[in-house]
């Protein structure tokens, strides 16, 4: 074993920490961070690394992550933000690259208790086994609350010289960066876009009808109001001119898919865009111009014409009438928490892994 460690970067304080306290023992220190398709923190890591003086590499997940989004093992917590399996993957990661760099162990920011769903001991335990990095996980932070890992046992690391913070408090953090001269703390993350309750819905959404998420999909669950037009049809209308590129950007680089999306723009009027992904039949079209014609900027109750765009060549449909709200909100894919519904379910010991409420 060496004094050399491999550490997750993330941008914030903890991480910047973590590695300063290392940094004083002499640890050298290769940076790591994971680059996620939902991701929704600033990222500070290359201006982190800078600050520290260490090299950083910057991974992005690959298509098997959303997978654990589909079926974690550990389950979701509030929306189907798959933690603790998120923490695995990401360790996994770090431990094939620690071979790489030729380091001995893996240092992570984690602060005992201050992320309910994978900051706590059975998660940390759950973590270093899954990713085969038993006793290779250091969190300097709290390191003086949790068993001694390999790198303390064997000397390399003085375990005096750690500490022991705990819970949901940046007090300590902050006296701390304050002792080493830190004077732009970063904001902390506003975490994970999963957690969120309108992407949350979305992603149930899909996969109760046995659909699979990739990264076409998920770009596309980012953004947008979301509408279930028909149980295999599902439209997606911009709110502002940002969001009407990024849906015409999903259908130009939606390749071979089958069934091909279906792109449409107002023709004489202003007001969204709008994707379809399903069956276009010509009612399914005319229930999609109506929602269009409801968020246009202009309703003068005339017919409109619509340009729409598909695999097969262009065409134009006429829209006589807006939905009204009664109806869209039978549509609508709600942005508010919902109770129940498709789950993912941890299995017991001997069971497989089962899902409530999925087809």
């Amino acid at each position: 074993m060496n004094a050399k460690a491999v550490a997750l970067v993330s941008g914030g304080i903890d991480s910047i920490l973590s590695i300063r306290l290392l940094q004083d023992q002499g640890i050298e220190i290769h940076g790591l961070n994971l680059k996620g398709t939902f991701n929704c923190c600033k990222d500070d890591a290359a201006r982190t690394a800078a600050l520290l003086g260490i090299p950083i590499t910057i991974l992005t997940e690959g298509p098997e992550y959303l997978q654990l989004i589909e079926r974690p093992r550990y389950g979701w917590g509030h929306g189907v933000n798959p933690c603790t399996d998120c923490r695995i993957y990401m360790f996994d990661l770090a431990r094939k690259f620690m071979e790489q760099v030729g380091a001995s162990f893996v240092v992570s920011g984690e602060v005992l208790g201050q992320r309910p769903n994978s900051q706590r001991r059975d998660c940390f335990v759950s973590i270093e086994r899954d990713s085969g990095l038993q006793g290779l996980i250091l969190r300097p932070l709290s390191a003086q609350l949790l068993a001694p890992t390999k790198p303390e046992t064997a000397g390399i690391v003085d375990r005096g010289r750690l500490l022991a913070i705990s819970g949901r408090s940046r007090k300590p953090q902050m006296e701390l960066a304050a002792r080493y001269g830190i004077d732009e703390i970063p904001t902390p993350s506003t975490g994970c876009m999963l957690t969120e309750d309108a992407i949350a819905n979305r992603i149930k959404d899909h996969l109760s009808r046995g659909e699979r998420l990739d990264p076409w999909i998920a770009e596309s669950m980012k953004f947008g109001r979301h509408f279930r037009i028909t149980e295999d049809t599902k439209a997606i209308v911009g709110r502002n001119e940002i969001e009407n590129l990024r849906l015409r950007e999903l259908y130009d680089r939606a390749g071979d898919r089958d069934p091909a999306p279906v792109f449409l723009h107002p023709h004489d009027f202003r007001g969204p865009d709008a994707l379809l992904v399903g069956d276009a039949t010509p009612d399914v079209l005319e229930t999609l111009g109506g929602l269009m014609l409801r968020y246009a900027k202009e309703t003068s109750g005339e017919p409109r014409a619509i340009e729409v765009s598909r695999r097969g060549g262009e065409e134009r449909l006429t829209v006589s009438y807006a939905l009204d709200d009664g109806a869209i909100a039978t549509l609508r894919i709600p942005d508010t928490h919902i109770a129940g519904g498709y789950r993912p379910v941890r299995p017991r010991p001997g069971r497989e892994i089962r899902e409530e409420g999925a087809p």
